[in-house]
């Protein structure tokens, strides 16, 4: 598709089609439209504010049951949770943890939050995430297996897990990813902060690895304005993460006993309030974004020079963000200019994480994927508004915008 010709009047007047009137158009916002009022308003009346309450224990009934997983772990945000989730897979200071070059910063802070490195690894063009194939590749070219350890040749260093993330929602091919972890012995632990609510061959994403962690934003699909979680079905690794989220405090009416360095990272109650009353909503949020999908690919199909970033095989995606390939940089940028001056707030792709200078000196494979990738994307307004008031939902209300 590179070099193309790239029709930027027709990508316009597409997405002035499918958009609402609304400008500025953020990239994506929250809708409270359910039980948010009530259930904050609960905790503001009764005193139940920080991070001891009934929402904070129902949230992660909520998030586990519709997650697949036994056991939810809610955090401070979706960094906190990967970081924990890291550490109670096992990864410790001077490993190295294989990631994709093409994710959020976050994913590669929360390795080196551990003391370890992150070695990056090419994306699939098609899923956008971490290439089973290129990983694969890597391993071969890079590792060894030593008493049962992953040892990086080149740096001695052992490699301690796999953090594949589901970019905009779009699962990594998880089952092929799954297999190649387990022949080299390496705990898989899902970034899906993107994906809830996403599934791959009917499995909720977030399920798949020893770990997961999601987040709850303000962007995000469900939000408690801030927060995230771990999630797992071994009971001993949720315990640990529990444990070190609180201080590593053991439970006393009144002294003061820790085990260990660690963390105050236990989401607070009034945003768990926010979040179970957005939980409740999740499916209608799901439709909602699904059916703006559906509008982009029927606009834009058509358009010359533009490529919708499609739903992946076997995958059922929330479409956090929808995104179209533009033919080169040059077209991305002119498409991104454009769209901002019509009050259109469209965002590239992150700078791939091998070009931000904290991780320049990382170790990682060829990444020709994740640069013509990052070189193209535009990501589109995607919040369950974008296409215009929903019927189910009401008015909107005062609130802020990400």
């Amino acid at each position: 598709m590179n070099g193309g010709t790239f029709d930027l009047d027709a990508a316009l007047a597409a997405l002035r089609g499918v958009l609402s009137a609304q400008r500025p158009m953020p990239l994506h916002e929250p809708v409270f439209a359910g039980n948010e009022w009530a259930y904050v308003k609960d905790c503001l009346d009764t005193g139940w504010v920080s991070s001891v309450g009934s929402y904070v224990d129902r949230f992660e009934a909520m998030l586990a049951e519709r997650c697949g997983v036994a056991h939810a772990i809610a955090t401070v945000n979706g960094t906190a949770a990967l970081h924990l989730a890291l550490l109670v897979a096992g990864v410790k200071a001077g490993d190295e943890v294989l990631v994709p070059a093409l994710t959020f910063v976050a994913t590669a802070n929360a390795v080196a939050h551990c003391g370890a490195v992150p070695h990056f690894v090419d994306s699939a063009p098609d899923r956008l995430g971490l290439d089973p194939v290129a990983l694969e590749d890597r391993l071969l070219r890079t590792a060894r297996r030593s008493g049962g350890i992953c040892i990086n040749r080149h740096t001695g260093r052992r490699i301690a897990a796999i953090v594949p993330m589901h970019v905009f929602g779009h699962p990594v091919d998880m089952e092929r990813l799954g297999d190649i972890a387990g022949s080299w012995g390496l705990p898989v632990v899902e970034d899906a902060a993107e994906a809830l609510g996403s599934t791959l061959r009917g499995r909720p994403a977030g399920s798949f690895g020893q770990l997961a962690a999601v987040s709850f934003n303000g962007n995000k699909i469900v939000t408690t304005g801030g927060g995230g979680a771990v999630l797992t079905d071994d009971a001993e690794l949720a315990r640990m993460a529990r444990h070190l989220s609180t201080t590593a405090k053991h439970p006393h009416p009144w002294a003061y006993e820790h085990d260990a360095v660690a963390f105050n990272y236990r989401l607070p109650n009034l945003n768990a309030a926010l979040g179970c009353a957005q939980l409740e909503q999740l499916d209608g949020f799901i439709a909602a974004k699904r059916s703006l999908a559906a509008r982009y690919r029927a606009a834009l199909d058509g358009v010359a020079g533009l490529q919708v970033v499609a739903e992946p095989e076997g995958c059922r995606s929330i479409h956090w963000l929808n995104a179209v390939l533009t033919p080169d940089r040059d077209a991305r940028d002119t498409l991104l200019r454009a769209t901002h001056g019509e009050g259109l707030l469209t965002r590239p792709a992150w700078k791939p994480m091998h070009l931000l200078p904290m991780f320049a000196d990382a170790p990682r494979a060829p990444l020709p994927v994740t640069e013509d990738l990052q070189a193209r994307i535009v990501c589109l307004p995607s919040g369950v508004r974008a296409a215009g008031e929903d019927g189910r939902l009401p008015p909107r209300r005062k609130g802020g915008r990400t």
